[in-house]
């Protein structure tokens, strides 16, 4: 399983998050990978887990005030996440950021709200695409209780499109439960973030999402 751990623009100690997605990483067959603000991508690297851009700019170089160009992300990063909810992106421009991630060495994930838009982003060719709804996010609830068929039918979806494309999951996971049942929905990872970033102990939330796997 792949645990990607999203920071967005919470108040919380990136490092020190990352130092411990590293150590848990460490101890479990599950990848770790944390996902901080842009200004904090080459601390968070330092750290020695897997770095993923919260986003990059479906633009190469040129007159882009504000873009956040893939070949920069690249020196520091793995990874980028792409049209998460709260950075939605036009299709076209999703195709774009695939293209030009991929171009610059990162692994992609491509987020989408439900099993139509996940084949929608599946036929661009990103790495994985995380299934979720935007009414599930920060809520604790679980898609992978709350709906489980929309993962089934999310996987089933991209599967039809390129079954190379994993399908992770995403929206409320907080519990190792959580994650356990999103591996039995046929999901390859989750996608999450208040249940660690804003966790009383970032430590022992990393560590009981994956005590499991």
């Amino acid at each position: 399983m792949f645990v990607l751990v999203n920071l967005k623009a919470y108040d919380c100690d990136a490092v020190a998050i990352a130092n411990a997605a590293a150590d848990a990483a460490a101890d479990t067959d599950a990848r770790i990978a944390v996902a901080p603000q842009a200004a904090d991508l080459a601390a968070v690297a330092e750290t020695g887990v897997e770095t993923f851009a919260q986003h990059v700019s479906p633009n190469g170089h040129g007159s882009h005030t504000g873009s956040t160009l893939a070949e920069s992300v690249a020196r520091y990063a793995d990874g980028t996440l792409l049209n998460h909810s709260e950075r939605r992106l036009r299709l076209a421009d999703i195709g774009a950021s695939v293209t030009a991630a991929r171009d610059a060495g990162l692994e992609t994930v491509v987020c989408a709200n439900n099993p139509a838009q996940i084949a929608a982003v599946t036929a661009f060719g990103p790495d994985a695409v995380a299934v979720e709804p935007p009414e599930l996010i920060g809520t604790g609830v679980s898609v992978a209780s709350a709906d489980p068929d929309i993962v089934t039918n999310a996987v089933a979806a991209a599967c039809d499109v390129d079954p190379t494309v994993d399908v992770f999951c995403g929206a409320g996971i907080s519990t190792g439960e959580d994650v356990l049942a999103a591996r039995e929905l046929d999901a390859g990872g989750v996608l999450l973030a208040s249940g660690v970033a804003k966790a009383d102990d970032p430590r022992a939330a990393l560590e009981g999402l994956v005590a499991d796997l």
